[in-house]
């Protein structure tokens, strides 16, 4: 995982939870997948919020 993802994931979060749209624009930024911003908030111990897709665990 890189740093620039943790820290992005980091300094994104609303209310200690990441956002699913952020998450996306997120994997778009930095040219990553979704499932890579998924396993990163995942090691973080960093849920996804109002997900209605179904896309992070």
């Amino acid at each position: 995982m890189s740093t620039e993802l943790e820290e992005k994931i980091k300094s994104s979060l609303v209310e200690g939870k990441l956002p699913c749209a952020v998450a996306f624009k997120i994997a778009k930024e930095l040219k990553v997948s979704p499932r890579e911003v998924g396993k990163a908030a995942n090691k973080l111990a960093i849920k996804i919020s109002n997900c209605q897709l179904g896309c992070f665990p």
